[in-house]
């Protein structure tokens, strides 16, 4: 099939993400990718300023990485998790839990962000059920969430902003509080907790867990809040008995600048989801760690069996290059390259502020978004920001760049370059 054959029949018969079969958007494609740019079939290159979708932390063709994969490809590319094991899972389950919150014990392999998100909400119900409280059955989260696509993870994101609005009468009925609006400590009051503490006061005999997004809420609206409301969550599950599940999925691995977001708040949670930088961008994997009193309560009747196994659980492929990427980045200043990222894109989006179209700039780790006072017309925009050198994927009013920490000051540069100019 000719190159021009393949991109027709692909845009008439293969979905691409949240997107119509019938009038579908632009899709351009992709003959490679090194560095932080991607090279079109037509010859354009672009800098990609989405890591895509938040996980190629080390941007493409990493040397390291390929040899990982390379490496292990020579061994073997997959075998079945149930009944066997193999030496890539234990050593990065190892690393994780080493790098993890105090307290994280044990470990499961999942294959997505989502399935990860499943298998957190079945550790909590099932950690509930074996100590008798089989009514605990609802989470508590917080409005303009998102955690996945699947439908245990679609019952917990935003029910009328989010994008899983037309199942809502399908969906488990859950507990949704108000977001906080104060973004620092600096802004905090009171109010901003009223909401969420008024609902597990209420409601904490049938609620299993809380789970939220650690600091920055990723496809809700990349909407950033205070270290101090996830404190005092922490404080009010542990007075209501309510476990505490931390959605890590985009913001660990350094996004917002500690290898964790919750550690910014000082907060270990029970439950935590890990997936999309977690390999560097190479392959899908993800995983749940929980506390030690989580895995052994779901044991506490005798005969508990967390009820998930993935046909691809813990590939060993993926394993490997999760691994290699993890060490790479700890080998890496990833820290201070994080911190000129945020610093460069704080000075260099701050004009955007001026713009009577332009409702809020705001910035954490290497996360830069411009919330635009109307919706966003994406082809014509993606196409200006494609002639002007960068690849970005806006939706609602936000426009938001997630780059990888690998990125120099020019090619930010030109990154923000070109949002100001199709903002402003």
């Amino acid at each position: 099939m000719m190159q021009a054959d393949w991109q027709e029949f692909e845009r008439a018969h293969v979905w691409h993400p949240y997107a119509s079969m019938q009038n579908p958007l632009a899709v351009y494609a992709v003959k490679s990718a090194a560095g932080v740019h991607l090279q079109f079939e037509d010859g354009r290159k672009v800098i990609d300023g989405m890591a895509s979708w938040w996980c190629a932390i080390h941007g493409y063709n990493v040397p390291e990485l390929n040899h990982a994969i390379e490496v292990q490809l020579g061994k073997m590319a997959h075998v079945m998790f149930g009944g066997l094991t193999h030496a890539p899972a234990a050593l990065l389950a190892e690393r994780l839990l080493s790098l993890a919150p105090s307290g994280m014990k044990q470990l499961f392999f999942a294959d997505s962000g989502s399935v990860a998100v499943e298998v957190a909400m079945k550790m909590a119900l099932q950690y509930w059920q074996a100590q008798g409280r089989s009514e605990k059955t609802k989470l508590l989260t917080i409005n303009h969430g998102y955690h996945g696509d699947t439908f245990g993870a679609m019952g917990v994101c935003d029910p009328l902003a989010g994008m899983h609005h037309l199942f809502a009468d399908m969906l488990p009925q859950h507990y949704f509080a108000e977001a906080p609006t104060a973004q620092t400590d600096d802004q905090w009051d009171d109010s901003q907790i009223s909401s969420f503490r008024q609902l597990i006061e209420a409601h904490h005999d049938e609620i299993a867990a809380v789970i939220l997004e650690p600091l920055v809420q990723g496809a809700g609206g990349m909407r950033f809040y205070a270290p101090e409301f996830l404190r005092q969550v922490r404080e009010l599950c542990d007075c209501y008995d309510v476990l505490l599940i931390a959605d890590e999925i985009a913001t660990g691995f350094g996004r917002t600048g500690t290898m964790f977001a919750c550690e910014q708040a000082a907060v270990a949670p029970d439950i935590m989801c890990v997936g999309k930088a977690l390999t560097g961008g190479y392959m899908t994997l993800a995983a749940v760690l929980c506390t030690a009193n989580v895995s052994a309560g779901i044991h506490a009747d005798g005969h508990g069996v967390l009820m998930h196994g993935p046909t691809f659980m813990a590939n060993p492929l993926a394993c490997c290059v999760a691994l290699a990427s993890i060490d790479l980045l700890l080998a890496s200043s990833w820290q201070q390259r994080v911190q000129a990222i945020e610093a460069q894109l704080e000075q260099e989006l701050a004009p955007c502020r001026q713009s009577e179209r332009v409702k809020d700039v705001r910035i954490k780790g290497a996360i830069g978004v411009i919330e635009m006072v109307d919706s966003i017309d994406i082809e014509p925009l993606q196409k200006q920001l494609i002639a002007k050198g960068v690849w970005l994927r806006p939706f609602g009013h936000l426009l938001y760049t997630m780059p990888p920490f690998v990125i120099s000051t020019t090619e930010l540069s030109q990154l923000t370059s070109a949002m100001c100019d199709v903002v402003t």
